[in-house]
């Protein structure tokens, strides 16, 4: 069994050499024993887990070495050489990798496309193991053939690429193909197929999510012995890079294992309530982030790294920092996702807070909490709330026990359309959630948009930005980015954009003048914010 624990990793970037087989009878015999070995840590270690999920204790593992026996490549180290070996960092991670689906993404040259060789390498010694590796042409397949050609049969002495079939076969009955998904259509020629493994080579260059969903549904096995994988690397761009990044990047940090979730509603996917297993998620999934310097092979000698650096800003930013936060015609093209967030921390008891709101019922709906640092007056988003099909008076009661003095809430819900009954925000505010009317006057939209825009700088002084998000604030943090400006040349966004209710809500909070305190404040104490009813008869 060629397990991952067997150096895997840099050859093709550099680095593998040939196999020397144990020489006397001695050695054959020890170099025997220890494959046997990890033989039965691997089904062991499978074993626990499926044990631990039955009894409803499944964990994620914390760390690499809870994947890996990093012990076993010193063993192996001594009989025979290295083959591969992963780049410490993410190739390593990505190789490691538990979750269900996993993208390993980012700069260019960061080794993504090797590391997919080398995935499926564990599984090769297993007879029913039936793996699929797609690339969108069969020109873009050739050169990962030509690799798979170099590094499978020093792997796995006998392995023969079928260049007819398109198909790697192993000595042990295992079955690799490697072949093209141009076309949706192109699906079809897998219906009825079984595959244990699918991976996608450059996923960015399929348009839509309708390949990577459809293939989802060939992914089954009857062999206990063989986990459910699909695996995906590619660089940021290209016609599906808004999907992708709205699967993989947009729901949790990188590198952060996340249950998986719905591309329209961001709604955790989970089993009905007819199923044994009602309420529990589906999968998990894990955005692994790539750089340049993560591939030893490539970026010692600054050569690549300067044939990168002289490309335009989009696509520097793109292959050479592995940045998702760049999207053509972006009317924020200064927010990178490095800079404005942080994880979350406590929020010190005497920083000011307030909220801000806007609010739909078919569509979504936006609540987001701000702290304001004294010291340099930086605004803190550090809660988000996003939903769709909640009432005004559900909405109130997901306040939370701060000290908050003031929201500000879309002034459309004071509207009165004709009813006798209480408004949107009215209904909030008897549950005591207390708003202030945003600004929607002429011009509000623009200068809204330039005061974003000044908070987004970094300052010279503080070599922050004005506005910090908590990462977990997901939703502003995937909208920002993205964001197109006005095709028209206004200093607006462009108004046919629908998903701008995360970025609304924080213009009027930012709008709203917030601060900390004032001088002129000394001595008089923190003004008292007083409870005015909206309408004197029925009191609120």
């Amino acid at each position: 069994n060629r397990d991952i624990r067997i150096p895997v990793g840099g050859p093709l970037s550099g680095g593998y050499s040939r196999q020397t087989a144990p020489k006397t009878k001695a050695e054959k015999q020890l170099a025997t024993v220890k494959r046997k070995k990890l033989d039965a840590k691997r089904v062991l270690n499978m074993t626990e887990k499926k044990l631990a999920k039955l009894e409803g204790t499944d964990e994620q593992p914390t760390s690499v070495s809870e994947y890996l026996d990093f012990n076993a490549v010193q063993q192996i180290s001594q009989t025979q050489d290295v083959i591969f070996a992963p780049n410490p960092g993410p190739q390593t991670e990505f190789l490691a990798a538990s979750e269900r689906e996993v993208l390993f993404g980012g700069a260019a040259g960061g080794g993504k496309s090797i590391g997919l060789l080398a995935d499926p390498m564990r599984y090769f010694g297993i007879p029913a193991f039936n793996g699929l590796l797609l690339r969108r042409t069969n020109d873009e397949l050739r050169e990962l053939v030509w690799k798979s050609q170099e590094l499978y049969p020093k792997a796995y002495p006998g392995a023969k690429w079928q260049e007819k079939k398109s198909q790697w076969t192993f000595p042990s009955g295992a079955r690799l193909w490697m072949t093209y998904l141009e076309r949706d259509d192109d699906v079809l020629r897998y219906q009825g197929q079984a595959f244990s493994y699918i991976a996608f080579d450059e996923i960015t260059q399929h348009a839509t999510p309708f390949s990577w969903n459809y293939m989802r549904s060939r992914l089954r096995t009857t062999d206990p012995n063989l986990p459910l994988h699909m695996r995906a690397t590619t660089n940021p761009g290209g016609p599906g890079h808004s999907w992708v990044k709205k699967m993989f990047i947009d729901p949790a940090p990188a590198g952060v294992s996340f249950d998986a979730t719905d591309l329209d509603t961001g709604e955790v996917l989970r089993y009905p309530d007819s199923h044994p297993n009602a309420g529990q998620p589906l999968f998990r999934r894990r955005f692994i982030p790539s750089k340049l310097s993560d591939n030893p092979y490539l970026s010692t000698d600054g050569l690549y790294e300067a044939n990168l650096l002289s490309l335009p800003e989009m696509q520097r930013r793109q292959l050479l920092e592995g940045d998702w936060s760049v999207a053509d015609g972006a009317a924020f093209a200064e927010f990178r996702v490095t800079h404005p967030t942080v994880d979350p921390f406590d929020i010190p008891p005497d920083w000011k807070r307030f909220r801000s709101c806007d609010y739909g019922y078919s569509s979504f709906s936006a609540v987001h909490w701000f702290a304001i640092d004294p010291n340099f007056e930086t605004l803190y988003v550090y809660r988000e709330l996003y939903a769709s099909r909640h009432t005004g008076r559900a909405f109130a009661k997901a306040e939370i026990n701060d000290r908050v003095p003031y929201g500000i809430l879309d002034s459309s819900c004071w509207h009165n359309r004709g009813q006798i009954g209480p408004s949107i925000a009215e209904e909030m505010i008897s549950e005591g959630c207390r708003w202030r009317p945003s600004d929607r006057s002429s011009g509000a939209r623009v200068a809204g948009k330039n005061r974003m825009h000044e908070l987004l700088k970094i300052d010279e002084i503080t070599e922050k930005p004005g506005i910090i998000f908590f990462n977990t604030c997901r939703q502003i943090i995937a909208d920002l980015p993205v964001i197109p400006a006005d095709p028209k040349g206004s200093d607006d966004i462009d108004g046919r954009y629908t998903s701008d209710h995360a970025y609304d809500s924080v213009r009027y909070g930012i709008m709203s003048r917030p601060r900390s305190g004032s001088p002129f404040d000394f001595g008089t104490g923190v003004p008292q914010q007083t409870y005015r009813p909206s309408d004197a008869t029925f009191g609120y």
